[in-house]
């Protein structure tokens, strides 16, 4: 039996993470933490705890492993508590700045297993080295990439979008990156970055590459 915790466990993604677990036997949610919600029943008993108590409450819970779909500074801090506290990781959240990105390895460092990424999905890592032989073969061409989420996403661009530049960078070099684009001027060499919040798209990820007579 493999015990967890969920941080976010009130949010739109921790709530289907509990759902979809409550399904597998050999999984057993041990405690949910939220910055609101607190006392919502979220499963098998479990009411939510407020996010302040996390150290306080995985000590007594004692999780295999902690689950995390919050926001990057919240994140942050529980990677850092949960790494500390030998607890294994596996991390939804999105909007990492680099400084984040390296306290949360530097916290981890081979005291427990991680798994940071912004979408598990099999079709998106299908999607990502498919657009990393597009790139290395198409490096003249003008690159854009395009997402659309529902429109309680609170991070633009999506974290999924991030790693796709990544994957475009490391496939054709650096290369600058615009976000948006307004005013009047030249396309430079650049790749263009554009983010939709409307509805409840669940999440949708384009990347165009144009040439000379096609696209």
């Amino acid at each position: 039996m493999i015990k967890f915790a969920v941080t976010g466990a009130a949010g739109r993604m921790g709530t289907l993470v509990i759902q979809e677990a409550s399904k597998i036997k050999d999984l057993q949610l041990v405690a949910g933490f939220d910055a609101v919600g607190e006392g919502k029943v979220i499963g098998d008993g479990i009411l939510v705890s407020n996010a302040a108590k996390l150290r306080e409450t995985l000590a007594a819970t004692r999780p295999d492993v902690l689950i995390d779909f919050t926001i990057a500074s919240a994140a942050v801090e529980n990677v850092c508590t949960a790494a500390d506290m030998g607890i294994d990781l596996v991390v939804g959240t999105t909007g990492f700045s680099a400084d984040q990105l390296a306290r949360m390895k530097n916290a981890i460092n081979g005291k427990v297993a991680a798994v940071i990424t912004p979408n598990f999905s099999a079709g998106v890592n299908v999607f990502w080295k498919l657009v990393a032989e597009a790139a290395a073969a198409l490096k003249d061409y003008d690159i854009e990439v395009i997402e659309a989420h529902h429109n309680q996403k609170k991070d633009a661009p999506s974290g999924t979008a991030l790693a796709t530049v990544d994957v475009i960078k490391s496939a054709i070099g650096d290369i600058d990156v615009v976000h948006g684009r307004e005013g009047i001027r030249l396309r430079g060499k650049e790749i263009g970055v554009h983010a939709v919040r409307a509805g409840d798209i669940v999440g949708d990820h384009t990347v165009l590459f144009a040439g000379p007579g096609e696209r």
